[in-house]
């Protein structure tokens, strides 16, 4: 075997730095987000994530035991920001008639519908629909929903303006003709003032 030169030299051979990077955890979920939005549940692993976070594989299981791990910690994360986000909106309104602009706003606006978070929400729906045990995550999240309505809405009734967001948020993500606004708008007021 030759000697390199470094050893000829009495130099010691150069070591791979680590990258110090406190928030990588943080970072491979939302990366993991983002693979998950882009090839589905079904197309996302470790390796997948890993080389678009540009990071080694071995960092995906030092912080992941597995992929049930790493898309509850996903997953969690999408909700959670979506309910923030869903708290934020109603929690500046200050009368009924801003709390139903607020709702027609989260269905219509930007907040819940940003074409990556809901192609990932919909990956969250398919997945709590096969695995019982996803759907804590879904519960937790229309429980934060639902207590954001019960500042301005009876009870029963913001069981039915979560369910009524849901599906309008998705008709009109899915749909070639997205119900206009105006119908929207008018949708929320029935809703909401029966």
């Amino acid at each position: 075997m030759t000697p390199s030169a470094d050893s000829v030299s009495g130099t010691p051979p150069k070591q791979r730095q680590r990258r110090h990077e406190p928030d990588r955890r943080e970072r491979l979920i939302n990366v993991a987000l983002a693979v998950i939005a882009e090839r589905g549940v079904a197309g996302t692993s470790h390796r997948r994530v890993a080389a678009a976070a540009e990071v080694p594989l071995g960092s995906m299981t030092y912080h992941f035991a597995g992929m049930d791990e790493l898309l509850t910690a996903a997953f969690t994360r999408l909700a959670e920001e979506a309910a923030d986000a869903f708290d934020q909106a109603m929690l500046q309104a200050r009368t009924p008639e801003e709390a139903v602009e607020a709702i027609v706003g989260l269905i219509t606006g930007t907040v819940l519908n940003r074409p990556d978070a809901l192609v990932a929400t919909y990956e969250l729906y398919s997945l709590a629909a096969r695995r019982p045990e996803i759907r804590t995550i879904t519960n937790a999240w229309m429980a934060r929903s639902r207590a954001a309505l019960e500042r301005h809405f009876e009870p029963e009734t913001t069981v039915m303006i979560d369910a009524m967001i849901e599906g309008l948020t998705m008709h009109r993500a899915l749909s070639l003709d997205p119900m206009p606004v105006s119908t929207v708008r008018e949708a929320v007021r029935r809703i909401t003032t029966t």
